[in-house]
């Protein structure tokens, strides 16, 4: 169960920015967190991308910079109109990521970004199969999200962190495993790795495809 500060942080702005920010700072700040799970991708400005779970659209912000065909969902009507206003020269849409209005094969990428440890374990399964669903053959899922931390130093941050803005779901991913997962999806791992004393994980993962 999560503290108050969790609630407080969506509905004020400034909270949550300020919170983003401080979080992002074991990375080397908050624009080399918003990079850390596009590194190596070609994404130009006819590729269709969705940022999953936008929220108020700071990631959005990176990817409409890249391309001219970004659409961000969330199921927040109230982080979909801050999107609006923080980046509108993207297209919106309202639903849910484990059912998301979306038709089949639409995606050359699908860009999620510390949303899935929102997320139950049942949850978790039918996103990952709506994601397969969405992104055309050969398309790229990426993300950035909490992980175990190998180094001890780390713990006592992220266990604050989720302590005071998360909830039992945080934590259930810290046990997960998340490239398993995506293989039971169907998608091919193509690069996993940990930042931050390994309290980040950064997956990028391909929707199999006979052309490969």
């Amino acid at each position: 169960m999560a503290t108050f500060l969790r609630p407080l942080s969506y509905q004020h702005q400034w909270l949550y920015d300020a919170i983003s920010r401080t979080a992002a700072l074991s990375v080397g700040g908050e624009a080399r967190f918003r990079q850390l799970a596009l590194e190596g991708l070609e994404i130009g400005p006819q590729t269709r991308v969705l940022d999953l779970c936008c929220g108020s659209g700071q990631a959005t912000q990176v990817l409409a910079a890249r391309s001219q065909r970004v659409t961000g969902l969330d199921a927040s009507p109230k982080s979909i109109e801050r999107a609006r206003q923080n980046v509108p020269q993207a297209s919106y849409v309202q639903g849910w990521a484990e059912d998301m209005p979306l038709s089949d094969g639409q995606f050359d990428l699908v860009h999620t970004s510390a949303a899935l440890h929102e997320m139950t374990p049942q949850q978790l399964a039918e996103i990952l199969r709506e994601v397969y669903r969405v992104l055309k053959p050969g398309g790229l899922f990426v993300m950035v999200d909490f992980h175990r931390p190998h180094n001890p130093l780390f713990w006592p941050g992220l266990a604050l962190f989720l302590w005071l803005f998360e909830t039992e779901t945080a934590w259930q991913l810290l046990k997960a495993d998340l490239p398993q997962n995506l293989k039971a999806a169907g998608f091919r791992v193509q690069t996993s790795a940990l930042h931050a004393g390994g309290s980040l994980q950064v997956i990028q993962a391909k929707k199999w495809s006979l052309a490969g």
